[in-house]
């Protein structure tokens, strides 16, 4: 029985750890050949070595990849273009975050996080689509809770994320003509590396210790737990998949529903 994703060539950003790694296994799970970047190649080909093989003939690959450099972008996607042809699947997944109050937030904060959330997925994106228009594919990126409900201690990091909306809205118009579909995911309080961050930054802004502000995450879920990598990987898949065909434009809540709370 072929896989869903059998023979096609999926491109994915931030795939070092966290949410970025368990897509990238999803993807290699559903028969896809993957193209792991990360910041730096060691985090990548440490992602690139834990892919799987169902099919044979999947050769993934690891590349590293600054999403904030116009110039690494292309000169990656010519690589890409060179050795492979096309991309099938773009998943844009390079992010970053920090808090501050607002009162107290610096440029180069504010920079950090519009920089890498969303010129980094415009600049990959542009560059990825001429790899895509002929046969047409599926672009997911991520957002986050954060796009729909916002949070204080985080409004340049909320704004970089409702850009990605608003982002992904557009190009799921502009692209369509070509068969391409723009959606993307909004996690709610995922268990990474990153939440581990965020709960000390949190804390000490909030004078809180860090469990404590990890067990009101959890207080403000509904379905009472952390999300996990996988359960954001799970809805990725199904996006990528052919029963996400007709689907364009769409923001993906995998929040536990703290999202409606």
């Amino acid at each position: 029985m072929s896989l869903p994703n059998e023979g096609q060539v999926a491109f994915i950003t931030g795939a070092g750890t966290g949410i970025g790694r368990a897509i990238a296994k999803k993807f290699a799970d559903q028969g896809a050949t993957v193209i792991v970047t990360d910041l730096t190649l060691e985090t990548a080909r440490e992602t690139a070595q834990l892919l799987a093989n169902p099919t044979g003939n999947q050769s993934h690959e690891a590349m590293a990849l600054d999403v904030t450099s116009r110039e690494d972008v292309h000169r990656v996607l010519d690589t890409v273009k060179e050795k492979y042809g096309t991309i099938d699947i773009l998943m844009n997944n390079a992010g970053v975050s920090s808090m501050q109050t607002i009162e107290n937030l610096t440029e180069k904060e504010w920079d950090f996080n519009f920089n890498v959330n969303i010129k980094g997925m415009f600049f990959v994106t542009q560059a990825a689509l001429p790899l895509m228009k002929e046969k047409g594919g599926r672009i997911v990126n991520t957002a986050s809770m954060a796009a729909v409900k916002a949070a204080p201690l985080l409004a340049h990091y909320t704004a970089s994320k409702f850009a990605v909306v608003g982002f992904t809205k557009s190009a799921a118009i502009e692209f369509a003509p070509y068969n391409i579909t723009v959606n993307c995911v909004c996690p709610g309080y995922v268990k990474t590396s990153m939440q581990d961050r965020e709960v000390v930054w949190e804390g000490r802004l909030r004078g809180m210790t860090p469990e404590a502000v990890a067990a009101e995450y959890i207080e403000h879920t509904p379905l009472g737990r952390m999300c996990y990598p996988e359960d954001v990987a799970d809805v990725v898949g199904f996006l990528v998949s052919p029963e996400a065909k007709f689907m364009t434009g769409e923001a993906m809540n995998i929040a536990g529903g703290a999202n409606i709370v």
